[in-house]
């Protein structure tokens, strides 16, 4: 429980400072179209952050391991998604576009985690 609410809140924290970089120290040094995928990594990671938050809640709340099965899923998600969106916008390397989708997978996959058992769930 308190390891997915304190990934949640380092992600956070790393969504927020990127994002402040993002604005202020890449304005200028990259294309229109890298800073819009810049922006879309930051706002992919705080939906996540917070994922992970209510995932590290729900597990406290039900004491049902699935949650944090799930939340591992979503954090892996969170490095291929974002992480790859981030390199690709300062580095232009193409080829880390392919890695984004697997991450976006990941994020549907830990959604429907969450849905099946919060289903199973007597809260």
């Amino acid at each position: 429980m308190r390891m997915l609410i304190i990934l949640g809140a380092v992600n956070a924290l790393i969504s927020v400072a990127a994002g402040a970089f993002g604005a202020h120290g890449l304005e200028g040094k990259l294309s229109e179209h890298y800073l819009e995928v810049w922006e879309t990594a930051c706002r992919y990671q705080m939906y996540h952050a917070l994922g992970l938050i209510l995932l590290g809640v729900l597990n406290g709340v039900t004491g049902t391991t699935m949650f944090n099965a799930a939340g591992i899923v979503m954090f892996i998600g969170i490095l291929l998604f974002t992480g790859s969106l981030f390199i690709l916008s300062t580095t232009g390397i193409g080829i880390l576009g392919a890695i984004t989708p697997i991450g976006g997978v990941m994020f549907i996959a830990s959604w429907i985690m969450v849905i099946v058992q919060i289903l199973k769930v007597k809260m």
